[in-house]
């Protein structure tokens, strides 16, 4: 089940956290994979890791990465022909990068807001958007964002952060009704507290703290966000769009 061989996949964010294990994921599973994110030489060097999560029967594909800065439209823009030029085709698209200007309302500058919107929301749909006519073509299609339990909860101190996150997914609920018909689905991943290098560093007090918030007693792993990922874009998750998979340890039961 969930096979992705001679499937492809353009993965953003993919170098760091969450993004590697997606992309780790896919191509243990058999996709090829365009890797992107704004650190050229990071990428190329977790692009070369990649093989190790490659079966052994598909070890002479070549996973390509891609180095694109989300700040900029006119990188966004050039993205998907890049993407499609290499691969040939996209099958898969995973919206994983985003960024964080966390301040409270009334002290939140402009430019943190617009920076957020930019890079997590308005890159989203324009990538989006780029795929979804060589996917009608194809009458197939996977998009999956990564989007955040604090887009359903709120959270103080990241409005920016938390309008960004809702509106993709109502983006992807909107996306998801017009390509259903094309075999085209558009569905999110939402993950709660998930370890990485960020959290990590925390004094353990405050891990316990977090953890008792919730009900599986520990923070999830990029893995897990990876799985749920895997299963969306495989021809098994074919009726299932404009959905959301919360991964969050009961945290919030939506």
């Amino acid at each position: 089940m969930f096979d992705l061989h001679g499937m492809t996949a353009l993965v953003t964010g993919a170098s760091g956290g969450i993004g590697s294990s997606i992309a780790r994921g896919l191509a243990a599973q058999g996709a090829r994979l365009v890797v992107s994110g704004s650190n050229a030489e990071k990428l190329r060097v977790f692009r070369d890791e990649l093989d190790e999560h490659t079966p052994q029967h598909l070890q002479e594909v070549d996973h390509v990465a891609i180095a694109c800065n989300l700040s900029d439209p006119d990188q966004v823009e050039k993205l998907v022909p890049a993407a499609l030029e290499t691969l040939g085709k996209i099958d898969i698209l995973v919206n994983n990068a985003g960024i964080t200007r966390d301040n409270l309302a009334m002290r939140m500058k402009d430019e943190e807001w617009d920076a957020v919107i930019r890079v997590n929301l308005e890159s989203t749909f324009r990538l989006m958007r780029a795929v979804t006519k060589p996917m009608m073509k194809a009458r197939f299609g996977r998009i999956i964002n990564i989007t955040s339990i604090v887009g359903t909860t709120g959270n103080p101190g990241q409005m920016n952060y938390c309008a960004a996150k809702g509106g993709i997914t109502a983006m992807s609920k909107s996306l998801a009704q017009e390509l259903a018909t094309r075999n085209v689905t558009v569905n999110c991943v939402a993950p709660g507290f998930i370890r990485t290098a960020m959290t990590d560093v925390l004094p353990d007090a405050q891990k316990d703290a977090l953890n008792t918030k919730i009900p599986a007693g520990r923070m999830g792993e990029g893995e897990d966000i990876a799985a749920a990922t895997v299963f969306l874009a495989s021809k098994e998750a074919g009726y299932i769009t404009g959905q959301t998979i919360h991964v969050n340890g009961g945290m919030v039961m939506v």
